[in-house]
């Protein structure tokens, strides 16, 4: 059987596509090279192994001959994973945008062979695909300058100005973060600010179903933990149940998997029911850390029941056994979308007792026509049903039943590549529940997952981005760095070692070497050594995942606060003067950097960890919505118990009395 070169590489992706009859290159400098030679336009298409649409297009187009001779004849064409090379999709999917005033994947770009873009889109049909393969390569033979020029165009757009406000224009949004000086100081905005976000989400609020604004839904949960932030403020009734509604919404809806937990990417209705079936790791995490702050808030246990289900399915399915968290898993399985997650109606009769049956139709909303494809049911609540009469004795055994049976399905492909990025907003997910829910396991496994991350993808001078199959490769993009310090430091939070400060610190360091910007400030996404890309770019606004730079303003705003370091806080200052320029435009978009402006203080706890005492202050605080709260152990071999709370640089006077902090937390932080 034919094999393209795809066949030599380690990502799901570009191994899904290894049987094509298309002539595939990697992203490198043979594709480059050859596409000079030869004097040939480049076709790159960009996607991820867990795509739906870029399976259709495979089947469609790339599995078939008439295509692959269309393109191995007049085209050098690159596949590309997305999830490997984000900076490099970053940068044409901005490309594409421009160009058609949306993206998405798979992205098809058209480029010269000196990497600029002249024409690009999504998905095509085989038929549209096949005369839009003629006409550019007709141009290219008959008009080459005109395309050049085009090419020369587009890239105008890239310029560091003229992209920044092109990318400041696009309302994308999603984690929870949170420096204690006040940068209110700096930005005479900051209110302001705030208020034009919550004003946004409350225009796009779905009062019936929860989430903002209609279908397809995405769980954006950066936006709510930036909301549970401001009501811990203001108390508003009216901002905590926008928060409420969406977390119930989407836990009670097809969206969340009731029987092996976790959370698929979107739903494609307004009323969570139908989702696109794939699982990410970075939505399980985000989606956990939200769901266990939604509990610290309002004590609801059902939130807290489902940040534990989410983190138990990725320690269950998606955990590698030497440490680490997969990437995904897809929503395709036999060639159909949702198949491993549905069932019929006929089928539960057969497989469950009569008294389970009867419940578990009405609890989960069963019907013998169904809710999906083929008569098939997605399970649902409803509204009506309580979370708690999932715990009823008859649902749990159905419930058991049903995943054993599950189990024995062919199961979607799971992409088991581990990357740094979504492997640190896990493992902060992790230490988070270990705080909150007082599971020991769930700091166990973000302990592991951190010491594989450090051992495999960090030589101590640079950080990698991909481990698979043995191999670690591409250099870390600013996402990686700015994640995974996040992880470490929540990490530090749940266990109280100092060593993961630093760790976090020399990361830090590294990170700013190569990816800081000394004459406009602000991180690039791709390092100063990226020698394959045509530009750097620079994330600001937050996406399916927190952007890069606000994640790497809360890192700042934490390592200043525990280590007092001056540096930290200069960067982190210039760092906030960038991002206030860019909120103005568009202050939804900037979540995670609204979620720092309130900054950090510490209570410093001078005791053995092991003490009664102090464990029962790390109990009462846990319990709590803290986030501008720190907690640093100074394990001094003495029984005596002394705290000490710092705001900013200034602390109040060492008091043994608990009591006495309990009351200046509970006025000055929370309400609750």
């Amino acid at each position: 059987m034919f094999m393209n070169r795809l066949s030599l590489e380690k990502s799901p992706y570009l191994l899904q596509h290894k049987d094509n009859p298309v002539d595939w290159h990697a992203w490198g400098d043979e594709a480059f090279g050859k596409a000079r030679d030869e004097n040939k336009p480049i076709f790159l298409s960009i996607g991820y192994s867990t795509c739906h649409w870029c399976h259709v297009m495979e089947h469609d187009s790339f599995e078939k001959q008439e295509v692959a001779d269309v393109l191995n004849k007049y085209f050098i064409s690159i596949k590309l994973d997305r999830e490997e090379r984000p900076d490099i999709d970053q940068i044409y999917m901005n490309a594409v945008v421009s160009l058609q005033g949306h993206g998405g994947w798979p992205l098809s770009v058209f480029l010269t062979p000196n990497k600029k873009p002249f024409f690009g889109a999504t998905f095509f049909w085989k038929d549209q695909f096949i005369a839009l393969l003629h006409k550019i390569a007709q141009i290219w033979a008959t008009d080459q300058i005109q395309l050049l020029k085009s090419a020369d165009e587009v890239v105008g757009l890239f310029q560091e100005s003229v992209n920044e406000r092109l990318v400041a224009e696009r309302s994308r949004s999603t984690s929870p973060f949170a420096p204690s000086i006040s940068l209110r100081v700096h930005s005479a905005q900051g209110p302001s600010f705030f208020t034009q976000a919550v004003a946004h989400f409350k225009d796009n609020f779905d009062p019936i179903h929860g989430g903002f604004g209609c279908a397809p839904k995405f769980p954006r949960s950066i936006d709510l933990s930036l909301l549970l932030r401001v009501y811990q403020k203001n108390k508003s009734p009216e901002i905590l149940n926008m928060v409420t509604t969406t977390l119930d919404g989407m836990a009670y809806g097809g969206m969340y998997d009731h029987l092996g937990g976790g959370f698929s990417r979107y739903s494609t209705d307004a009323q969570w029911l139908v989702p696109h079936f794939e699982k990410m790791l970075y939505d399980n995490a985000l989606l956990a850390l939200t769901y266990l702050e939604g509990f610290q808030v309002t004590g609801k246990k059902m939130y807290a029941s489902v940040a534990r289900e989410i983190l138990d399915y990725v320690l269950r399915d998606m955990t590698a056994p030497y440490g680490g968290f997969y990437s995904a898993q897809d929503a395709d399985s036999e060639g159909e979308e949702g198949k491993y997650y549905v069932w019929t109606y006929d089928e539960l009769k057969v497989l469950l007792s009569k008294e389970e049956f009867e419940l578990f139709v009405q609890v989960y909303n069963v019907t013998p026509r169904g809710c999906f494809e083929h008569g098939t049911n997605i399970l649902h609540l409803s509204k009506k049903n309580s979370w708690e009469e999932k715990q009823d004795p008859l649902i749990q055994s159905a419930s058991a039943k049903l995943l054993d049976v599950r189990r024995r399905r062919i199961p979607p492909l799971k992409d088991d590549k581990i990357l740094t990025e979504w492997n640190g907003l896990m493992t902060a997910a992790m230490a988070k529940a270990s705080c909150v829910l007082g599971e020991s396991k769930y700091l166990m496994a973000a302990q592991k997952a951190a010491h594989f991350i450090l051992k495999n993808l960090w030589d101590g001078k640079k950080l990698y981005r991909r481990y698979r199959d043995g191999q670690k490769r591409f250099e870390a993009v600013a996402s990686d760095y700015a994640c995974l310090i996040f992880g470490l430091l929540a990490l530090n939070q749940a266990d109280l070692d100092p060593e993961w400060i630093k760790k976090a610190e020399e990361l830090q360091s590294v990170f700013d070497n190569y990816f800081w910007d000394e004459k406009r400030g602000g991180y690039f996404s791709a390092s100063k050594e990226a020698t394959d890309l045509f530009t750097r770019q620079k994330e600001w606004m937050d996406g399916a995942t927190p952007s890069s730079n606000g994640v790497a303003l809360h890192n700042l705003a934490m390592l200043y606060s525990l280590t007092s370091q001056p540096g930290y806080f200069k960067k982190m200052e210039r760092l906030f003067l960038c991002i206030d320029e860019k909120m103005g435009r568009y202050p939804p978009g900037f979540a995670s950097s609204l979620m720092s402006l309130d900054g950090f203080d510490k209570l410093v706890i001078k005791g053995e960890k092991s003490h009664g005492q102090v464990q029962e202050s790390l109990e009462w605080i846990r319990s709590r919505f803290l986030p501008a709260l720190l907690v640093v152990l100074e394990e001094t071999g003495e029984d005596k118990i002394v705290y000490t709370l710092c705001q900013g640089q200034e602390c109040k006077l060492p008091t043994g009395d608990f009591e006495e902090i309990k009351k200046y937390v509970s006025s000055h932080y929370t309400r609750n």
